[in-house]
């Protein structure tokens, strides 16, 4: 399939990243039409007066609260319904509460819009990428989970600003988990193709080891720092799922850490959802890279499945 005309999307929960995502879904062009679903229906309402004022001052594009019947015809549902991490919770915390809702929820949704993309967003966001995809029964590449996309995004920042370059000229990687367990890929970091070693040379190992452990430590506790300070993460996260949809909308084929179903890769045993690079399309996932990881990067990346592997187990799907 090629490039289709603008869209029609469904945003169940108007929370702050459900709130967070519609805003910035406000400036793509490939968006023409939004429904927003929460089960505090007024808060929607609420919500999609704000945006729909704002709506006006950029494009024509229609933002009104609904209920379920009212996805019909929706691209993408974008899953952000659920608690929220308090300070102190991991994401894993949430994993009953908010499978709970999952299950509750999106088979209502799904019913009156059989042919979406589901984008699951809330956490834990690769459990319940699982969850949605049991569930549902849609085949593996048309439920997505935000994943990684955003811890990816925060690994190049974090680099951008040590090597003083463009983070966009920056190429890496954070697989695995969306949590404690993930995976920087830092084998493969480059900047522009130039190995990070060769691009800036350190003062010897133990230092460069010494900066790894601490930049991934930023890249895992980013969220953790932002909840502890402002309660909530919102704008990253929201323009990180603007960007996946943009590549789904566009079919543009961009390598993108999405979370998905995969399984038997990496000596993964059995099926699992979490984060790898990906080619994302018109049908979602289209490919899942098995891009080349050193010995210690298998061993976490295979660790990091067997945690949400056994945490699934409990949910008895």
């Amino acid at each position: 399939m090629g490039l289709q005309g603008p869209a029609k999307v469904a945003i169940i929960g108007t929370g702050y990243v459900g709130s967070s995502t519609a805003f910035a879904l406000l400036f793509s062009p490939l968006v023409k039409e939004m429904v927003l679903v929460d089960v505090n229906h007024a808060k929607a309402e609420g919500e999609a007066m704000d945006l729909a004022h704002a709506a006006t001052l950029i494009r024509p594009v229609e933002v009104y609260a609904g209920r379920p019947a009212d996805c019909a015809g929706s691209r993408i549902v974008i899953f952000t319904a659920g608690a929220n991490q308090q300070p102190g919770q991991t994401r894993l915390d949430l994993i009953h509460r908010n499978t709970a809702i999952v299950r509750q929820a999106l088979p209502e949704i799904l019913h009156y819009c059989p042919d979406a993309l589901v984008l699951m967003v809330a956490n834990p966001v690769d459990i319940l990428t699982y969850v949605a995809w049991k569930i549902s029964g849609l085949p593996e590449n048309r439920v997505l989970g935000s994943g990684t996309a955003l811890d990816s995004a925060r690994f190049r920042h974090l680099l951008s600003r040590h090597y003083r370059v463009d983070p966009r000229n920056i190429h890496a990687y954070v697989i695995g988990e969306h949590g404690d367990t993930e995976v920087p890929v830092w084998s493969l970091a480059n900047v522009a193709g130039v190995d990070l070693e060769e691009f800036y040379l350190m003062d010897g190992a133990r230092e460069e080891e010494a900066f790894r452990v601490e930049i991934s430590h930023q890249v895992r506790e980013a969220a953790y720092e932002i909840i502890e300070r402002k309660g909530v993460t919102s704008y990253g996260v929201a323009l990180a799922l603007s960007r996946i949809i943009e590549s789904i909308l566009r079919n543009e084929h961009s390598v993108l850490t999405i979370s998905s179903v995969i399984r038997d890769l990496y000596g993964i045993d059995g099926e699992v959802a979490l984060s790898l690079p990906c080619l994302v399309g018109n049908e979602g996932r289209e490919k899942v890279l098995a891009i080349p990881l050193v010995a210690r990067e298998k061993a976490a990346l295979k660790h990091s499945a067997t945690t949400l592997q056994q945490l699934i187990a409990q949910l008895s799907l």
